[in-house]
């Protein structure tokens, strides 16, 4: 019988690869993954193995369930048997049991507070203090007041009796942000599906490759050949799923693609066959390993007549990832997204991977996640991608996502399936926002919307402080004074794009084109497109308005052309920075450089009626032009440095003179001119300055 490897093994029998690995692990075999092989006689000791342990399990449930009917009550034989003695008795039961209360149950925070809201009930108050209730119900019957476990207090009788206990009452709104967060058990975790981030160099296929396994034509909207932003999806797989982010190949994204890395617990490093490991192929490893994420490398484009697969595992290897087969612990997996080929084993090895993870999380419990990505819709308004981590999100939920809150109203997910609720690992699109949040911000369901909005506002004043500062310091470092001074020159911006991803990611790449010559100075950001109020604010701060993905809407236009405002608007990202930067040049100033063009001796002076001395000379080396400037050097010593008056060969005005020819010449503003002056010239030319 010819080798085979664990995970095919695995398949044959029914049991998860890692069952397996433990129990050849238990034998003292050393083996490491799912890909390593195993021979006939290793497989057959493991097989008997495998059922000896089946047939004990199964003998040691006969005998608990043997026990368990041995121990099991008799039937209870003191209820009533007629149905008009049932009826009796619930009518009763119904009589004496309590009327339910409309309270807030009670919070515990920090030792020695406990926080609720204007009115509590008896058996919530003694649960946040930890006391009994018969002790609560004592301490108000000694101050006159008759209460059972499901009583109502108002607020001050409550602070008046915790006080006795050795406790502060405080009002929910003043909890700490991190303790109104959740309110329920978050419960066990049970396995769930992975999430996986389609990371690499920029057109080496990873949207194309996303694309097969969706069958969709993403790539088709995608302007410039390139990903512009992160999308979320998920697909089946032999009846598993699996989540997929792709993010976008352009360095610019650099910030996005480490989004990605933060959020997934797979990275698949797409790796073109026919380029190797390029610049922002080490930079998504750095990202996965940053992140402490396994990484499966695809090598795509196998089926191009360039291809060479052994150079691309070779390459890989320089950025620390070792093929298995080459002795190391990365998966490779041969694949060509334009024929399918290999797709099916990338997958499987996703799904064994993952499998090796033992990836869970609580279902119940509320919703948190990440937000993937977010956009204003002219129709829906403020929407954003959220990736659920944990806990299950329900239509209806209040929430908290960065400085912004809500309430979910409708949540839909891929193909515009619509949800009515979700649980861990299912990225979904969300409406409800009261504005675009950034994306990275944690998602957070809250207990109401009164919590919700109470930790949004705290969050904003935050945001509004740090910006603050961050003015303050720009000033500290006498930036105007600068700029005034004509020591630095500032192109001022407002930005406008499609969603706050590409916001977040154009103002990363202009921070980084700021030099000591010329600052950029991003006055707005902002998401839809550009309007009016854009126009005038870069009417009164001399501003540029930058868009991205998004139009200029009719008022606008009309607006910017009265106005003279400069309008652009790109689709491909380096286009912009490029374009940026060639206006960053041009504010400044050129570069003066003195270009020397030859020497000429004076041979003979002549006194000339109505115009003077004039200069009789033989062109020593180079030429002398009429433009020319030139230095008067008399006993190697600079005496006058001035321009050309006239230049002439007999009685004609000549353009230039060159070596070996004689000339006559006169200097503006200087008539000291000797025999035996030597005469520098040179011409002054503009150069561009760059950053």
């Amino acid at each position: 019988m010819a080798k085979i490897r664990i995970y095919e093994l695995a398949k044959q029998i029914g049991i998860e690869s890692k069952v397996i690995i433990n129990k050849l692990k238990e034998f003292g075999l050393d083996v490491h993954t799912h890909m390593s092989s195993l021979d006939s006689q290793t497989v057959s000791m493991l097989k008997k193995a495998l059922e000896l342990e089946k047939t004990e399990k199964k003998k040691e449930a006969q005998k608990r369930q043997k026990k368990e009917t041995e121990r099991k009550p008799s039937p209870k034989t003191s209820q009533p048997r007629s149905s008009a003695a049932r009826r009796r008795r619930r009518k009763k039961e119904k009589r004496q049991a309590p009327a339910p209360v409309a309270t807030e149950p009670a919070c515990p925070s920090e030792e020695g507070t406990v926080y609720i809201a204007q009115a509590v009930g008896v058996g919530e108050l003694a649960k946040g203090m930890n006391e009994p209730v018969a002790s609560v119900l004592t301490e108000l019957i000694k101050r006159g007041i008759p209460a059972q476990k499901n009583s109502v207090l108002d607020f001050e009788t409550a602070q008046a009796i915790a006080s006795e206990f050795g406790y502060e009452i405080k009002h929910k709104d003043d909890i700490p942000e991190d303790q109104r967060i959740c309110t329920e058990e978050e419960g066990e975790g049970q396995p769930r599906h992975p999430v996986v981030t389609i990371m690499g160099h920029v057109d080496h296929g990873k949207t194309s490759l996303l694309d097969y396994i969706r069958k969709s034509t993403i790539v088709e909207g995608e302007k410039g050949g390139i990903t512009q932003h992160i999308g979320a999806y998920y697909v089946e797989v032999n009846q598993k799923k699996i989540t997929f982010l792709d993010t976008p190949g352009h360095e610019a994204f650099t910030s996005m693609r480490a989004r990605g890395a933060q959020v997934t617990d797979i990275v698949v490093l797409i790796v073109a066959a026919d380029e190797g490991v390029k610049p922002q192929t080490k930079e998504a490893v750095n990202h996965a390993k940053a992140a402490g994420v396994p990484i499966i490398v695809a090598i795509n484009k196998i089926d191009k007549e360039n291809a060479n697969v052994d150079k691309a595992k070779q390459d890989i290897t320089t950025v620390g990832l070792v093929p298995e087969e080459w002795g190391g612990e990365t998966i490779v997996v041969e694949v060509s997204a334009k024929t399918g080929k290999g797709v099916s084993d990338l997958l499987e090895m996703i799904l064994l991977q993952a499998e090796m993870l033992e990836l869970k999380a609580p279902y119940k419990g509320p919703a948190r996640g990440v937000v993937i990505e977010s956009k204003l819709d002219p129709r829906r308004g403020p929407i954003a991608t959220v990736l659920i981590t944990q806990g299950r999100l329900r239509q209806g939920d209040p929430f908290v996502a960065g400085s912004n809150c809500g309430r979910v109203k409708a949540m839909r997910g891929t193909r515009i399936k619509r949800y009515n609720q979700v649980g861990p690992s299912i990225p979904v699109e969300i409406m409800g926002f009261n504005g675009v949040c950034q994306p990275g911000d944690s998602f957070i369901v809250v207990e109401s919307d009164k919590i919700a909005k109470c930790i949004a506002g705290q969050r904003q004043e935050k945001v509004k402080e740090a910006s603050f500062k961050q003015r303050e310091r720009i000033s500290l470092e006498n930036l105007f004074e600068q700029i005034n001074k004509g020591n630095l020159k500032q192109l001022n911006v407002i930005l406008k794009c499609d969603v706050q991803g590409s916001v977040q990611a154009i103002v990363d790449g202009l921070n980084k084109q700021k030099s000591d010559k010329v600052n950029i100075n991003i006055i707005s950001t902002g998401v839809g497109p550009i309007s009016e109020n854009d126009i005038t604010l870069a009417e009164a701060s001399d501003a540029i308005v930058i868009g991205f993905n998004n139009r200029l809407d009719i008022n606008a236009r009309k607006q910017a052309e009265v106005s003279g405002v400069s309008v652009s608007i790109y689709n491909v990202i380096y286009k912009l920075f490029d374009e940026v930067k060639q206006a960053m040049e041009g504010l400044l100033e050129p570069i003066l450089e003195k270009v020397y063009q030859g020497t000429t001796e004076i041979r003979k002076i002549f006194k000339v009626p109505k115009i003077g001395k004039v200069a009789g000379c033989m062109v020593l080396d180079g030429k002398i032009t009429r433009n020319s400037m030139v230095k008067v050097l008399r006993d190697d010593v600079q005496i006058y440095e001035g321009k050309l008056s006239s230049l002439k060969r007999f009685k004609d005005d000549v353009r230039e003179v060159v070596q070996g020819y004689e000339c006559g010449l006169g200097i503006e503003n200087f008539a000291d001119i000797k025999e035996g002056d030597i005469l520098e010239s040179y011409e002054i030319t503009e150069k561009k300055q760059e950053l």
